[in-house]
Parts: C-alpha cells; sequence; structure tokens
C-alpha cells in the first residue's frame, strides 16, 4: 500500500523536502485562499535564498510577510505587491529581486508549466518593459510576446475540503491561483479545512484531481485574515 498522503502536522509535511535556493508556488490572491499554516511552517524552517512565485507578498506580518521580514525570501515573481510596506523597502533598497508580471500572465505561466508547455505567445505587455528583451511574433496582423512558462520545486496551496487521495476542492475565490500553482509543483503540499474518506466527494465537485497532490495537512480553524476592513459608517 502507498504511503499516505495526510501528514500531521504543516512542519512535519515540510521537513524534508524545503532546501535553500527552492523556487515555491505559493497559492492565494491576498490574503484569500493562502495557506496559513505551511507558510508559518516554511518560515520555522529557517530556509533561506528562496524565489517565491505568488500573486502577491501578503501583508507585513502575515502571509508571505512574514518571509519578507526574515529574509528568507531572495526574489518574488509576483503581480501585486502593494500591501507590504517591508516588500517595498526591500525592493527600493536592492535587497530584493522582483519580476512584476501581468496577473493573467501569471496565471498562465503556471498553467502552462502544470500541462508541460515551455512557452507561450500573449498579446499582454507588448510595447511595454514586460515586453524588453524578449522575442516577439506577429500573428494575424497583431504582435505578441514569448513567455515562459513557470514551474517550481514545491507548491504550497490551500482548499477548503480534500479527500485522502489528494482530490481537492476550493471555496468560491479562495480557488483563485491555488489550482495552477499545484498544477505547476513538482511537490504539492495542500493545507485543507477538511479530509474525507475516498470516494465521499462527487467527482463533478473536484476542481483539482489528486495527482496533482503528493501531501496534505488539516487546517480546521484558518485565521481567513481580511486584507482590508471596510465598514459602513454608523447612520
Amino acid at each position: 500500500m502507498s504511503q499516505s498522503k495526510v501528514f500531521g502536522s504543516a512542519n512535519e509535511a515540510l521537513a524534508d523536502i524545503i532546501q535553500d535556493g527552492q523556487t515555491l508556488a505559493i497559492g492565494g490572491f491576498g490574503l484569500c485562499g493562502i495557506p496559513e499554516d505551511l507558510i508559518v511552517a516554511l518560515r520555522d524552517t529557517g530556509v533561506k535564498d528562496l524565489t517565491c512565485i505568488s500573486n502577491n507578498a501578503g501583508v507585513d506580518d502575515f502571509g508571505l510577510g512574514l518571509l519578507l521580514k526574515t529574509r528568507q525570501i531572495k526574489k518574488m515573481i509576483s503581480s501585486y505587491v502593494g500591501e507590504n510596506k517591508e516588500f517595498e523597502r526591500q525592493y527600493l533598497g536592492g535587497e530584493l529581486e522582483v519580476d512584476l508580471t501581468p496577473q493573467g500572465t501569471l496565471a498562465e505561466k503556471l498553467r502552462a508549466g502544470g500541462a508541460g508547455i515551455p512557452a507561450f505567445y500573449t498579446a499582454t505587455g507588448v510595447g511595454t518593459q514586460v515586453a524588453e528583451g524578449k522575442e516577439t511574433r506577429d500573428f494575424d496582423g497583431r504582435t505578441y510576446v514569448l513567455e515562459h512558462s513557470l514551474t517550481a520545486d514545491v507548491a504550497l496551496v490551500k482548499a477548503q475540503k480534500a479527500d485522502k487521495a489528494g482530490n481537492l476542492i476550493f471555496n468560491k475565490t479562495a480557488r483563485n491561483f491555488n489550482p495552477d500553482c499545484a498544477m505547476a509543483g513538482k511537490i504539492t503540499v495542500a493545507e485543507v479545512e477538511e479530509i474525507v474518506e475516498i470516494g465521499e466527494l462527487n467527482p463533478d465537485e473536484i476542481h483539482l484531481p489528486g495527482i496533482f497532490v503528493q501531501r496534505i495537512v488539516l487546517n480546521a480553524n484558518p485565521e481567513k485574515r481580511i486584507e482590508k476592513v471596510t465598514v459602513k459608517a454608523a447612520s
């Protein structure tokens, strides 16, 4: 019988697969759908010189902001970085490499990488700094830029529910970059709020097949912090 994909803790799930200098793909959009426990466990490993592929870098004291604070990230490949002052300080100070990538292009780079497609052409970024130094080609009278796909040594993702085979169901918009990151990882660890037996999930409701997931860890009560709280003024 094959080894179980379910691990007792986030620390245990990462202990033997995380090393200095790795590239990690980390799911989430803002603070929505981020693997909270896995990020803390990643920080606690003490690994350094990481390249992190993630839509954003969390906030100063939560999400990937925790790893920026401890200087464990060498490079960020991201599309939005506007909510993290430490990110800004390190970037402007020349302490952090940043590869800013259009959001849709970033999603497709991960999806294509997971599908075994090494590169693709897109019109996004043509005529801007995004396209500098990259190959371009015209199709049907329009110019496109060649973008290379992304893969990762390890992917950390968050889902609402998993069965013990690693089939995942995401909760609404928390689905965001998580499936793409999971597909792009050579080893994918999923943090989930509920684990059920194999066969309990309706196949038509599964968002990501378990073949893309090697390890599962339960976090039944995530914080799910809100990035910006906007409330109606008292009347």
